[in-house]
C-alpha cells in the first residue's frame, strides 16, 4: 500500500489528478456516494483537532464508509503507556486506512513502518501537515487558476508552523514562485527548511518582519496563528502572540486579485472585519478540505501492491536526534535511523551521544 507522510510523496501530476477528482466530487456527489461502502477509516488524533478530524470523518462518510477512532490520547491506551507503533499495529487490524495526528514529529513515519494499511499524516508536531497542504493547493488553484508565477506571502509562526513547511515544500516545485517570509526574528523559517527547499537558488525568497510592506506585492497571503502549544517558554509566547494582526485597513494597497488563506483556527491574527472582503477565502478553504480528502482516500485505497514502508536510513546507536520534539527520543523500542547524518523521522541533524 501507499502512504501520505510528506506532501513530496506525491508528484505535481498526482496533485493535479487529486484536485481534478475533488472537483468532480464537488460537481457530481451522487457518483461517489457509495464507493467506500464496507471500508473503515481509523482516525487516531493524539492531539486536538476540529477541521482536520471532522473533515476526514465527513469525507469517509460521504463516500459511504465508516469511521472509528479517538480524538485525544487520554482516551486511548497511550494513557496506559502503549507505544505509537503498537497502537498502529492494532488499528491496522480494525480498519482499511488510517489518518493520524500526533504532537511528536516523525510519528507517522514510525507508524508507516509497522502499519498494514495506508497511513495518512494529519499533522506531526511542527513537522508536516500534507493534507492541509492539499487543501491549500486546491484553494490556490481554484482562486488563482495556476501554481506558477505567484508571489506567496507567509505570515506568523514560520518556525513551528507545520502547514507552512509543507506549503513551501509543495509550492517550491513550481516555476517562478517567490516567497515572502513574514515573521519576527524568533519565529523565522528554520534553516533546515530553507536549505532543503529554498537555498542555493532553488527558489526566490525574501525575509521581512513587516506585513504592511509585503502586502502590495502578494498574490497569496497565507496567515498563521502563533501556536501556544509549540512553545516551551510561555513568556515568549505571550510576547509574540500578537505580532501580526491582519485588519481591513492593511489591505488598502493589496491587489484586487489577492487570495487570503489561513489553515485555521484563527485567534486574533485576522480581524473579523476582513471576513466579508471578497479576497478572504479561508472558510471556503476549510470546506474544500473535505473534498480533497475524499479524493485522497480513494487514491490510497486503490494503491494495493505498492511497498511504501519507510525503511530508508541506517540504525546508528552512536547518534541521537537534536530535535527535542522528535518521537525517536521518547518512543520505546524505536530504531534510531539516520540518513547522511539527519534523523529519518524529523529531518533534523543527529549528534554523537
Amino acid at each position: 500500500m501507499r502512504n501520505l507522510i510528506d506532501i513530496l510523496d506525491f508528484s505535481t501530476a498526482e496533485i493535479d489528478s487529486l484536485i481534478e477528482v475533488a472537483g468532480d466530487i464537488i460537481e457530481n456527489p451522487e457518483k461517489y456516494r457509495d464507493v467506500c461502502h464496507g471500508k473503515i477509516l481509523g482516525t487516531l488524533f493524539f492531539e486536538p483537532s476540529t477541521r482536520t478530524r471532522l473533515s476526514f470523518t465527513s469525507a469517509m462518510m460521504s463516500l459511504g464508509g465508516q469511521v472509528l477512532g479517538f480524538d485525544n490520547a487520554a482516551s486511548s491506551s497511550t494513557a496506559k503507556g502503549e507505544t505509537v507503533q503498537d497502537t498502529i499495529r492494532m488499528v491496522s487490524a480494525y480498519s482499511d486506512i488510517i489518518a493520524m495526528r500526533h504532537p511528536k514529529e516523525g510519528a507517522p513515519i514510525a507508524a508507516s513502518r509497522v502499519a498494514t494499511v495506508p497511513v495518512i499524516n494529519a499533522g506531526d508536531g511542527g513537522h508536516y501537515h500534507p493534507t492541509q497542504t492539499l487543501t491549500d493547493l486546491i484553494t490556490i488553484k481554484r482562486k488563482s487558476g495556476r501554481f506558477d508565477n505567484l508571489t506567496v506571502g507567509i505570515c506568523g509562526d514560520l518556525k513551528y508552523g507545520r502547514t507552512v513547511h509543507s506549503l513551501i515544500a509543495a509550492m517550491s516545485r513550481y516555476e517562478n514562485v517567490k516567497f515572502v517570509l513574514i515573521a519576527p526574528e524568533e519565529l523565522k523559517l528554520p534553516d533546515y527548511v530553507k536549505e532543503e527547499f529554498l537555498g542555493d537558488g532553488k527558489c526566490e525568497y525574501v525575509e521581512t518582519e513587516s506585513l504592511e510592506d509585503a502586502i502590495p506585492s502578494l498574490d497569496i497571503l497565507y496567515m498563521t496563528r502563533i501556536q501556544a502549544e509549540r512553545f516551551q517558554d510561555k513568556d515568549e509566547y505571550e510576547r509574540l502572540k500578537d505580532s501580526y494582526i491582519l485588519e481591513l485597513s492593511k489591505l488598502k494597497f493589496a491587489k484586487p486579485t489577492l487570495s487570503i488563506l489561513h489553515p485555521l483556527p484563527r485567534v486574533n491574527e485576522i480581524s473579523v472585519d476582513v471576513d466579508d472582503d471578497p479576497r478572504a477565502h479561508y472558510f471556503e478553504q476549510a470546506a474544500l478540505g473535505r473534498y480533497i480528502r475524499m479524493a485522497l482516500i480513494l487514491m490510497l485505497l486503490d494503491t494495493h501492491g505498492i511497498d511504501d514502508k519507510r525503511t530508508v536510513g541506517k540504525e546508528d546507536a552512536t547518534l541521537e536526534c537534536t530535535n527535542p520534539h522528535c518521537l525517536s527520543l521518547t518512543e520505546r523500542g524505536i530504531k534510531k535511523l539516520f540518513n547522511n547524518g539527519k534523523c529519518v523521522y524529523c529531518d533534523q541533524a543527529g549528534k554523537k551521544k
